[in-house]
């Protein structure tokens, strides 16, 4: 991924590189988040997920891949391709440790960010869903689409 374009940040102003403690990213994302959507917070997630994609349209699966990596979201690879499916598999430290930190850590802006992206590519409808492997510490993404469904402008 070449650049963020308008939503791009701005350069810091001195040479060290600013680090998000992982903590902070937590109280947000699993703790702060879930409590003010409550039983909305899956549903919500996903949509949000497809409303970030829309701001940063991305043009393959290895842009997402690196869209992953910068956004903090753990390294996300390729697992299976089929004629209207992905298979990926989202992992790493941040992973491990929301699996292992959280009851119920939710992947649904990961699975929507995906699902529109996807959709975006293949100019078909497409859906993602996660499922969670805490013993391996990994969450597999599948996303579809549909041929048949295509998107017109």
């Amino acid at each position: 991924m070449k650049s963020l374009s308008k939503h791009e940040a701005p350069p810091l102003e001195n040479k060290e590189q600013s680090v998000v403690p992982v903590f902070a990213y937590e109280l947000l994302r699993d703790i702060l988040i879930p409590e003010l959507l409550g039983g909305d917070t899956h549903e919500i997630s996903y949509w949000a997920g497809k409303h970030i994609a829309r701001r940063f349209p991305l043009l393959s699966v290895d842009e997402a891949i690196e869209f992953f990596k910068e956004a903090g979201w753990g390294h996300l690879h390729i697992v299976h391709e089929k004629k209207n499916e992905f298979r990926l598999e989202l992992s790493g430290d941040i992973v491990e440790r929301r699996l292992v930190m959280g009851s119920d850590p939710s992947f649904r802006l990961e699975a929507g960010f995906l699902a529109e992206q996807v959709q975006s590519m293949k100019q078909a409808t497409a859906e993602a869903f996660e499922e969670v492997n805490k013993k391996q510490g990994k969450v597999t993404f599948v996303v579809r689409w549909d041929h048949k469904a295509i998107l017109t402008d």
